[in-house]
């Protein structure tokens, strides 16, 4: 319990301090980890997570996402059943049958969930597809590393820089090591949570007294748990327009993203 206040602690220190420069040159990336280095340790990092953020490597391929924005998959696909196309792999009538099973073969865990947070499950299965493919694929790129790199480039800095600051953090408590894998700007687990928002929104979904992005029960009880918190009302309609629309925007602002999600959920509850 210490560590979750502490962790919060820590979010919360993370956003009020003076941001780091950011950069638009790869050949600054040291400089702008020397700057961070500092925030983070007035933020209360300790030794572990400055270990991490100075063993830190710039993130080739979060370097080439960021700086090209039509490769991002929301920027090219409008219509929901090409952007669940492109993003799945298939076609999106698969991908949609796949969350169908998801959750017939979850069902105990997924009415838990919706029970508890009033969340259904077709949502939660739908995204938890679009976001790992159902665990099939956690990333590769260290947390810390794509999580620095993000914030260090200034067309998402500084609007990034505190969930570096949780993740190393995170590093802190023993939750993640430096060396493990998530996506390509930091996100972790099944759901691909930004660090800080884990932290803040964190639930321990098996009941196992661990709050573990890795584990898919947490993850999703903690996805759950986030669209409530930003308002998502049980039982009430999430189409565009709607108020839980609006809450699903706190997980992805992307407008292209969140038609998908609808698309697919409602097709597949």
């Amino acid at each position: 319990m210490k560590r979750f206040f502490a962790a919060a602690a820590f979010v919360l220190a993370a956003q009020s301090a003076h941001s780091a420069e950011c950069i638009t040159n790869k050949a600054n990336f040291n400089s702008y980890k020397q700057t961070l280095a500092g925030l983070a340790q007035s933020s209360g990092v300790g030794q572990r997570g400055l270990n991490a953020l100075a063993n830190a490597k710039l993130s080739g391929i979060t370097w080439r996402f960021e700086s090209n924005p039509s490769n991002q998959t929301g920027t090219l696909q409008s219509d929901p059943a090409r952007f669940l196309s492109k993003r799945s792999g298939g076609s999106a009538d698969a991908f949609i049958k796949r969350v169908s099973s998801k959750v017939a073969s979850n069902r105990n865990t997924f009415n838990a969930i919706e029970q508890r947070f009033g969340v259904p499950a077709s949502l939660l299965a739908t995204i938890w597809g679009l976001e790992t493919s159902w665990g099939g694929y956690l990333g590769k790129t260290p947390v810390v590393s794509g999580a620095v790199t993000l914030s260090s480039y200034c067309r998402r800095h500084p609007k990034f820089q505190p969930h570096t600051i949780a993740a190393l953090q995170m590093i802190d408590a023993g939750m993640v090591s430096p060396q493990t894998g998530g996506g390509p700007s930091g996100e972790l687990g099944h759901m691909q949570f930004l660090a800080g928002n884990w932290l803040r929104f964190r639930v321990d979904g098996n009941g196992d007294g661990r709050t573990d992005p890795y584990n898919a029960v947490d993850a999703l009880a903690t996805a759950a748990n986030m669209l409530r918190q930003n308002g998502w009302r049980a039982g009430q309609p999430f189409g565009e327009g709607t108020r839980n629309y609006e809450a699903l925007k706190s997980w992805n602002d992307s407008g292209n993203y969140l038609r998908a999600i609808v698309y697919a959920a409602q097709r597949a509850g």
